[in-house]
């Protein structure tokens, strides 16, 4: 078979790409660094491989011996012969059973943990293109099967081989004959399972691609209950998992009827060579040219002979199936980042690694401090053809505060993520000091962003964790010193176990205002020179968001700080408000020379301030009714 080219193109399913060896041969380079459990296995597979078809020689001797010599057989030697080799076969089984396990469990954790770190190293872009349950699954339940493939194939390659290679000679050295006409059944085997080959390794490919939506929806109707039941979606959610799940059932009901096909064909043609051999021994034993307990034993070897051409037809079986989930696997590990450093900037990375040099300072070509970032004519598509941005010139120095108004959609936050490195503009420059900052490190960029979202992101484990995730090193001082500076301090030491209490599953043992002021918390310990703000005191109350704000005013001081916003009274001591509709920058200035412009910004202003006029309105009209 000619090797083939095999892209890794894990959202794609090929359901005529024919099974491409060098997938698992790249699998097999999570196992090999584990030589000295490999050698153990395999001796231990040796031994069980070279021991099993001996049972069968040591009953035609201990049978030639009684036919030979009656009661004076040598039954105690054979006794002890059959013990000693039953212990040596037991030692055997406990050791590859041992240390194949191992190796499973070392392979796993290798292949998690490459798997992971690739996602770590993904920019925005990857996650836009593939569902949370999608990745989940390559890292769970692909993960799982491949390693139990690579460590238990392997094992059962050697034994397999093994014996195999005993048993001939077993069966050459008791008749050549009959050997030839035992092995007159291979070619069959072989054209059998070319022709189940590609018709199973389609329908797993289906299988994998169908049960990787259905963990898409797993997930998504966890993380969208409120939304569901909101708007009362469960029987339509119900109905479109159900027809996932059907399609799931029947792609599973072809492949393991294929599988159920292909095993029992291979055990139906070692039938066939079984018989033919047992018809042409007996013939020999009539005419006398074959002893009786040659015959027997010769038997015996060739129903062993055909053991592992079973396991290995069923790995055979197994390897197509999984190779759908191996091929996404090695996707999501090979998958290139999108945006990665220069071969300059690499390499001064690792020159100033080597030298001991903080990886914050000297090797990306300038000093740790950002005075200035300036795009000149950047323009963004996530698509081809499809501009987001268009044409940004923009400048802000240390102290300035940035602020992005403009209609949903119009490119407020793509425009931050792009400055960010999050994305890479598609034309256009962006300067850090005077530098591109495609020249410069990712690692330097990002280590001094800071950001707080709209909806701020908390971990699992305590509030004195998910503040001190700004700054792993940070003392309990700090991380409290830090809470107390956008005023959660006060909620916090409410609690019974103050800091130390568990703020469960991505917070839900706290309040939005609650998470808010401890993203904000988070951000002042992390000490930032460029800070986002996206919405963030858009899902606060008003109470929550006046604490947030004074914090806002300390944490702005002395930085560059982008602000998008809805709530245009949050921004009007902004350095510059810029307002964005249509991927452009349609006005910019302060928020009076903006409203003296009368233009966009303005019309947007008097319409939140008579919206806001309306409801305070509405509110007290509403009160003196109550009262």
């Amino acid at each position: 078979m000619a090797e083939t080219e095999f892209q890794y193109d894990e959202m794609e399913i090929h359901p005529t790409q024919p099974i491409d060896y060098s997938v698992w041969k790249d699998l097999y380079r999570f196992v090999t660094p584990y030589k000295r459990e490999i050698a153990w296995m395999v001796a231990a597979a040796t031994l069980t491989g070279v021991l099993e078809p001996f049972y069968a020689l040591i009953t035609k001797w201990l049978l030639d011996d009684v036919s030979a010599n009656g009661a004076d057989a040598a039954i105690w030697f054979w006794g002890l012969v059959y013990l000693a080799m039953s212990s040596l076969l037991a030692l055997g089984v406990a050791g590859f059973i041992f240390w194949t396990n191992k190796i499973r469990v070392n392979a796993s954790f290798d292949l998690r943990h490459a798997a992971f770190k690739s996602l770590q190293k993904q920019s925005f872009a990857y996650f836009d293109r593939r569902p949370v349950g999608w990745l989940v699954a390559r890292l769970t339940s692909d993960c799982e099967r491949l390693t139990n493939i690579l460590a238990w194939a392997l094992l059962d390659l050697f034994w397999s081989l093994t014996m195999m290679v005993v048993i001939v000679f077993a069966l050459v050295w008791l008749n050549w004959k009959l050997t030839l006409i035992m092995v007159l059944i291979m070619p069959l085997i072989v054209w059998i399972s070319a022709k189940f080959q590609r018709t199973i390794l389609s329908s797993a490919r289906k299988v994998r691609a169908v049960n990787s939506r259905i963990t898409g929806t797993y997930n998504e109707s966890i993380m969208g209950v409120e939304t569901s039941k909101t708007f009362v979606l469960e029987q339509k959610n119900a109905e479109q998992f159900t027809s996932q799940t059907g399609e799931m059932r029947q792609a599973s009901v072809r492949n393991l009827t294929l599988a159920a096909i292909y095993v029992p064909i291979i055990v139906s043609a070692s039938s066939l060579s079984y018989g033919l051999t047992l018809a042409y021994g007996g013939s020999e034993l009539l005419a006398g040219a074959m002893a009786v307990t040659s015959l027997i034993t010769f038997m015996m070897l060739v129903t062993h002979f055909f053991e592992p051409f079973e396991v290995i037809g069923m790995w055979f079986a197994e390897i197509q199936m999984a190779q759908a989930s191996a091929e996404r696997l090695l996707g999501v590990i090979k998958a290139d980042p999108d945006i990665t450093d220069s071969d300059a900037v690499q390499n001064a990375i690792a020159f100033h690694q080597d030298k001991e040099s903080s990886p914050n300072t000297a090797f990306d070509g300038g000093a740790a401090d950002i005075e200035e970032i300036r795009l000149e004519n950047v323009s963004f598509e996530y698509k081809a053809g499809k501009k987001v941005l268009t044409n940004i010139d923009l400048s802000v120095r240390r102290g300035e505060t940035i602020a992005f108004v403009g209609p949903t959609g119009g490119g407020k936050t793509t425009l931050v993520n792009v400055i960010c490195r999050f994305y890479e503009p598609t034309s256009g420059t962006i300067l850090i000091d005077g530098v591109d900052y495609r020249n410069r490190s990712q690692y330097w960029l990002q280590s001094n962003l800071g950001m707080v979202l709209q909806q701020a992101h908390i971990f699992s484990g305590t509030i004195r964790d998910n503040i001190r995730y700004g700054r792993l090193d940070a003392t309990n001082k700090e991380v409290e010193e830090a809470a107390q500076a956008v005023e959660a301090h006060d909620f916090i030491v409410e609690f019974e176990n103050g800091y130390e209490t568990e703020v469960g599953e991505g917070g839900s043992r706290l309040s939005s205002g609650q998470k808010q002021l401890i993203s904000f918390a988070r951000a002042i310990l992390a000490d930032p020179q460029v800070l986002v703000l996206d919405e963030a005191t858009s899902s606060v109350d008003t109470e929550t968001e006046r604490k947030i704000q004074r914090g806002i005013e300390r944490l702005l001081a002395g930085r560059i700080s982008f602000i998008i916003a809805h709530r245009l009274t949050t921004i009007k001591e902004a350095t510059r408000i810029v307002f964005i509709d249509d991927g452009s920058i349609a006005e910019s200035g302060t928020h009076r020379e903006l409203l003296e412009k009368d233009a966009r910004y303005a019309d947007l202003y008097k319409q939140q301030s008579l919206d806001q006029s309306m409801r305070a309105a509405w509110h007290h009209e509403t009160l003196e009714a109550a009262t």
